[in-house]
């Protein structure tokens, strides 16, 4: 049986969540220094994603507790999760975060990997039946709306890491937001770089994973971007000659699980995250293929060896549990 999201696990998770995404310290600061009058402590400069050690993963916390909100609207944690969320989305702190950002320094901030999970944050308050907390959050979600637009032009060539800077990963993203907004324009944008940046790749060998610092793979992000952008049946063909092999469980790379040595490094302890997002990409890729396709069956087997060494760890040391669950909740719901 394949492990689900209960309601148990999903108070389990939102209580990590609510344990860091208002606290400020340690903290990772992606910030550029234009003069003294920059030197600012995190929650001056982002009243609203100050927490989690890093804004991208305060982000994708509010993000999950959003959804686990919305899918357990009865869970254990809900009060805290709405109260937090009203403290937050207002105004006047979403227009600091704005402010931000018009900031010259900052034109590159967070490039793909926030941009591509405050998109994902608004798609998902837009789901909410009560619109206060979407509204909030417009202004701040239509501001990286505009990057991508941008962006995405200018961006002659992918880049094909296994971290923050994938761009597969900041394309699949955003197009939940362009869903769930109907910005035609928007996603056609990103289908169309998609397939100029990943369209006629073939026979993907993913010999260069794992690194030892990756979160993603930079093979099994790609088919998720080109899952959720091109039509079903356009997606099969495209992935038949992408990895042509899965049903071998081949590249073999793709189908084994990463080792962590050592979960208090913050580099090293990516490699869980690397187990948790390969399961949530083999899950969905799983769900695009017939029920009985020998693919299909390598995939979700392949979930769930990712699936049972990464779940036990989303909690332990802080340089995982500030993010790890987020991962965890993509890859159960997938």
């Amino acid at each position: 049986m394949q492990p689900t999201l209960t309601e148990d696990l999903a108070a389990r998770f939102a209580d990590i969540a609510l344990g860091h995404v208002t606290r400020e310290y340690p903290n990772k600061p992606d910030h550029v220094l234009a003069g003294p009058q920059d030197a600012r402590t995190p929650s001056e400069l982002h009243p609203v994603f100050y927490g989690s050690y890093d804004w991208h993963s305060c982000v994708h916390s509010h993000w999950m507790l959003a959804y686990l909100l919305r899918r357990f609207p009865g869970i254990a944690p809900a009060a805290r999760i709405e109260q937090l969320f009203d403290e937050h989305y207002v105004p006047a702190k979403i227009a600091v975060e704005c402010a931000y950002l018009a900031q010259p320094t900052a034109r590159g901030f967070k490039r793909p990997y926030g941009w591509g999970w405050l998109l994902k944050l608004a798609s998902e308050l837009a789901q909410h039946s009560d619109a206060r907390w979407s509204n909030a959050m417009a202004p701040l979600a239509e501001t990286f709306a505009q990057r991508y637009r941008d962006f995405l032009p200018l961006a002659t060539y992918p880049v094909r890491v296994g971290t923050h800077f994938n761009t597969a990963f900041g394309l699949r993203m955003a197009a939940d937001y362009a869903q769930a907004t109907s910005d035609t324009a928007l996603a056609e944008l990103l289908l169309s770089t998609a397939s100029r940046w990943y369209g006629d790749d073939t026979d993907c060998p993913a010999w260069g994973e794992p690194s030892g610092d990756d979160f993603q793979s930079s093979a099994l992000i790609e088919a998720e971007c080109m899952r959720r952008l091109l039509p079903p049946d356009e997606f099969v063909s495209w992935l038949d000659r992408f990895l042509p092999r899965i049903a071998s469980r081949e590249p073999a790379t793709l189908f084994r699980p990463a080792s962590v040595s050592d979960r208090t490094d913050g580099k090293i302890a990516h490699l869980d995250g690397l187990n948790l997002s390969r399961a949530w990409c083999w899950r969905s890729i799983a769900s695009s293929l017939p029920e009985g396709d020998a693919r299909r069956i390598a995939a979700l087997q392949a979930a769930d060896e990712h699936l049972a060494l990464g779940l036990p760890h989303v909690a332990g040391d802080y340089m995982g549990e500030h993010w790890l669950a987020s991962f965890a909740v993509l890859a159960l719901e997938a």
